[in-house]
This record gives structure tokens, C-alpha cells and sequence, in this order.
């Protein structure tokens, strides 16, 4: 650790998380807009912090936690099973903390339902992780018949959108839905409900493309890329129209920064657009400020909804992108974010389900109690 500027988060351990962040300035992977970080458990970071010591190592405590992008990706992979067992202990005290701060949607289900009472429920749903269960093959994340059934309950009974980092034309092929919103592209590209004519063809709505004027650019990209990583084994890009996905799930990780370095080195020909972290994937967006949480907003103007305090937004996603929606949620103070999730996460988020047959199971009880009131009336 000579010779190396390293920084130490001081951030709190979030739910219990005993860990460290540091940063290593002078690292070769990722430099300049990309400074390179490694988490450590915290007792193993004691011993290396004693070392940096004896080194006489610069350490300065830095404001909050970050994580390299190679870092993001492991984060995104599956948990790993520890060996230790005083670990395990500390896991299980996570997942309890957590699940105080985040309550499962069906056993607070009467909390929710209580404070729709009256108002109007409109329903957003993230596709992958969600309504689907994330697959090696992305273009295989195929949502039941049973799942398809429930949404279609869902939007007979209140306004409900698909809000997905997926192209409109490929998501609205895996749902076969006419009833619902579709915003493509996290939110970049936005479809209100069609009626097919007597000749069977479709009556598309567009209400909103932001990114228009980004297409030509992102199509030469995606070809590039393809061309640049079509020798990493595993390595799939994905155009969703007005943004782009790299997908590393298949590929070996041992082989992700490589990915990772060869997707920055592709960008920096395109400042106008920039590279986020998805679930197993790096996604590559224009620089205009729109993301899912706009699209929420956009929405619910669209609805009339605007200002309307009798109305409950509900957002249900998985994905790091699906935090923007949870944020807008929080500082409009009204509705609830929940975030699909089998394990701990900071979330913007209110509550919390497990994967994508507990909301099967939440939107089937949302339905039951909408018929229930409407009887009731």
C-alpha cells in the first residue's frame, strides 16, 4: 500500500453491515472518472489498516461509500455462501434488521390497503426480477400465463404501467398486454393503452420520446460494441432503443473488468451518453435528465394525477434503476416504493417482497380487495 493515496469511508454500517470502503487513487483499472474501491469485512480491514500503518500509508476518511464498477458487479451476482459461522450469525441479524426496516407488502398488506382507502391506486411494475424471474438468457425472461392474468386484473382495475429498462417492442411482446402504460427504456420512451382495429393492426399511442434525437448514435454504438466484445465468452448487447445493455451474466467473472474497461474505453468517443449499473448488467443511457422516476411523474400528469392528493402511487421493481421511482415516491411523501429483494439492500423503498411469485401473490390480494370495496359502495 506504499505510495498510494487510500481513502476510508467513515459512512455508518448500513443494517449491521460491518464493513470498509477504501479507495486507491493510483490504481491503472478505471482511472480518471473511475478511482478504483474495494469493500472489506471489517475485522479483516483492521489487520490491513495495521499494515498501511507500518507502511506509512496516507489515509483520509471520505464523506460517504462508494464501490468501483467492478465492485457494482459483484454485488449484483448471487450471494456466496460463507464459511464461518460467527458470519452466518451476522448475516441472519442483517436480514432481521432489515426486514424491520422494510417490511414484507403482504404482511403489512392491511397498512397499504388502509391508506388507499378512498384514493385512487395507480400501479407501476419494473418487468425483469419482477413480473419475470431474471434468466442467464435475457431474451428468454418470459412472464407466465398466470402472471399475465393478474396484470391484466390489475389494469382493469386501476391505471397501471410497465416501467422497464427494456425496449417497448420487446417487453410488450413477453406481456401481450393492450390495457396497460408501457415506458421502454427506462422511461425514455412512453406508450399509453391501444385498441386494435377491424384489420387487427395496432393503434400506438406515443406520448413521450425524450431521446429522440440520441437513436443514430446509440445504433452505431451497439454495433460497436458487438464488434468489441463479440471474443468475451458470454458477453450479450442488448438495444432497447433509447439506451443500451451489455449483460455479463454468462460471462466469467474473472473477465468483467476486462468488459467493464472495454465499455468506458468505447465511451469516452460519446460523452453524450454515460454507463450505470443495472442487475448484471452495465447500461448505457443518454446524459438527459429523465429516469424512471421521471417517467413516474410523467405518468401521472398524464392521469390527471399530478397534484392530486387522492391518489397512491405504488411502484414495485428489483433493479438499482428502479430506486429514482422509490426516490420520487419519498419526497412526494405519498404513495410506497417496494423492492423486490431475497437479500439485504439500502433502498429508497418502503417494503419489501421476495421475487416475482410474492407480487403475483400481492397484486392477486390488491385485486381481491378492490372488488371487495367496490361491492361494498
Amino acid at each position: 500500500m506504499t505510495n498510494q493515496n487510500v481513502i476510508v469511508s467513515d459512512r455508518k454500517p448500513i443494517l449491521g453491515l460491518q464493513t470498509i470502503t477504501v479507495s486507491v487513487s493510483n490504481s491503472p483499472l478505471f482511472s480518471n472518472s473511475f478511482p478504483t474501491y474495494f469493500t472489506f469485512p471489517r475485522r479483516k480491514f483492521l489487520k490491513l489498516l495495521e499494515a498501511a500503518d507500518n507502511n506509512n500509508s496516507n489515509l483520509v476518511v471520505a464523506p460517504k461509500i462508494t464501490t468501483s464498477w467492478v465492485d457494482s458487479m459483484r454485488d449484483s451476482s448471487p450471494t456466496r455462501l460463507r464459511s464461518s459461522s460467527l458470519d452466518s450469525v451476522s448475516d441472519n441479524d442483517d436480514k432481521t434488521s432489515w426486514i424491520v426496516r422494510f417490511p414484507s407488502a403482504l404482511s403489512m398488506f392491511d397498512e397499504i390497503v388502509n391508506a388507499a382507502k378512498g384514493k385512487q391506486i395507480v400501479m407501476f411494475l419494473d418487468y425483469d426480477g419482477t413480473l419475470s424471474p431474471i434468466v442467464e438468457d435475457p431474451d428468454k425472461a418470459f412472464i407466465t400465463h398466470e402472471m399475465r392474468g393478474v396484470v391484466k386484473d390489475v389494469a382493469l382495475h386501476f391505471p397501471t404501467a410497465i416501467v422497464t429498462g427494456r425496449s417497448i417492442d420487446k417487453v410488450r411482446r413477453f406481456v401481450k398486454l393492450n390495457e396497460i402504460y408501457y415506458a421502454g427504456s427506462h422511461g425514455m420512451d412512453i406508450e399509453g393503452p391501444t385498441k386494435e382495429n377491424n384489420y387487427g393492426q395496432s393503434n400506438e399511442r406515443v406520448l413521450f420520446q425524450p431521446a429522440r434525437e440520441f437513436l443514430p448514435m446509440i445504433e452505431k454504438v451497439v454495433k460497436i460494441l458487438e464488434e468489441k466484445t463479440k471474443w468475451i465468452p458470454g458477453a450479450m448487447v442488448e438495444n432497447n432503443k433509447f439506451c443500451l445493455s451489455v449483460h455479463f451474466r454468462r460471462v466469467d467473472e474473472k473477465r468483467w473488468d476486462t468488459l467493464a474497461e472495454v465499455v468506458k474505453s468505447v465511451l469516452t468517443d460519446y460523452p453524450e451518453l454515460k454507463l450505470n449499473q443495472g442487475r448484471k448488467v452495465l447500461e448505457i443511457r443518454p446524459t438527459i435528465k429523465w429516469d424512471k422516476g421521471q417517467a413516474l411523474n410523467f405518468l401521472l400528469k398524464s392521469l390527471g394525477y399530478e397534484n392530486s392528493k387522492d391518489v397512491v402511487p405504488v411502484y414495485i421493481g428489483d433493479d438499482r434503476t428502479d430506486e429514482d421511482a422509490f426516490k420520487v415516491l419519498r419526497e412526494r411523501e405519498q404513495g410506497f416504493g417496494i423492492l423486490v429483494s431475497k437479500i439485504p439492500k439500502d433502498t429508497n423503498a418502503s417494503y419489501s417482497l421476495k421475487d416475482p411469485s410474492q407480487v403475483k401473490e400481492f397484486l392477486k390480494r390488491l385485486v381481491e380487495w378492490k372488488k371487495k370495496t367496490v361491492g361494498e359502495e
